[in-house]
This record gives C-alpha cells, sequence and structure tokens, in this order.
C-alpha cells in the first residue's frame, strides 16, 4: 500500500521540520538523494548525511548511524531498501525524530507501524523534494500540474 498522507499533513509536516537526517545520501551528483539534499538546502532545510561511505558531502560532515549524530533530528529521510527500512525506524525512534520519511518507491507497512505506535508521523513512496516543490510553488512555475488547487500563495515567493 502506498501513502495517503494529506496535502494539509505534508504542506504543516515540510513547514515546521527543517533538521533532516538523510540515511542513504550519496555524493555523486547524479544520484536522486544529492539532487534532493541540495535543493532542500537551497530552501533552508539542515540536511544531514547519514552514511559511512563519505566523511561530507554538500559541506555537511557524514555520520555512520543515526545514533552517531550528536544534535537533535526532525525528520529521518530514508533513501534505503525498504527491508532496511524497520531498523530505521527503531533507530528514529530512539533518537527522539518526529517523522519518519521514506523516498519514492519505498513501502514497508511495518516500519511505519513500528514507527507510528511510537509517535512518529509516517510518509511513504513520496519524494521530500518533489513534494516541497508541489506544495509551496516550485513546480507550478514549471507548468507542472501539481494537482493541488489552493488559494495560498508560498509565504517566500516574492510577488
Amino acid at each position: 500500500m502506498s501513502d495517503n498522507t494529506d496535502i494539509q499533513t505534508l504542506r504543516r509536516l515540510l513547514k515546521s521540520h527543517h533538521t533532516i537526517a538523510m540515511v542513504g545520501l550519496s555524493a555523486n551528483w547524479y544520484r536522486p538523494s544529492y539532487f534532493a539534499a541540495k535543493y532542500l538546502q537551497e530552501y533552508g532545510y539542515r540536511v544531514i548525511p547519514v552514511t559511512p561511505s563519505y566523511d561530507e558531502i554538500l559541506g555537511e560532515k557524514c555520520y555512520p548511524s543515526l545514533a552517531a549524530i550528536p544534535e537533535p533530528v526532525e525528520v529521518v529521510d530514508c533513501f534505503r531498501r525498504p527491508e532496511e527500512i524497520p531498523a530505521l525506524a527503531e533507530q528514529a525512534i530512539q533518537i527522539g525524530a518526529k517523522v519518519l520519511w521514506m523516498q519514492l518507491g519505498i513501502v514497508n507497512e511495518d516500519a511505519a507501524r513500528i514507527a507510528r505506535e511510537a509517535g512518529l508521523e509516517v510518509v511513504m513512496d513520496r519524494c521530500m523534494k518533489i513534494e516541497h516543490g508541489r506544495l509551496f510553488g516550485g513546480l507550478n512555475w514549471a507548468g507542472v500540474n501539481t494537482k493541488v488547487v489552493s488559494a495560498q500563495r508560498p509565504q517566500w515567493l516574492p510577488y
């Protein structure tokens, strides 16, 4: 089953949580995780890379695990295979995260249940970058039908 998170919830999550631990972030510019992280940084989000493969990505120190991050994390954004997500849900709970976010193509109902039972909000099969652009005005400028009808204009766009 894919995600059924409503637009208001997605908008609230993206508006109120700005510290993101991105698990599986790649230093390769052509990878989707890199592109998403760079976009989110440009819109004021703090992206903390969680990958043992690199020392630094996009000017941020990399950490080998969620537990190694020395500061509070609000969102755990997962660029990992679905079978790895339950363990990441447990780690997200342990570090006090507020949201477990699974990227496009990643659905794991067990991980979602674990996270929800611990009080985390869960988003599955969605990209933070795409949802941000769709809900806050980044995609409609390019003529993309975002399927969002709203009288609310993004607050940070100059009009």
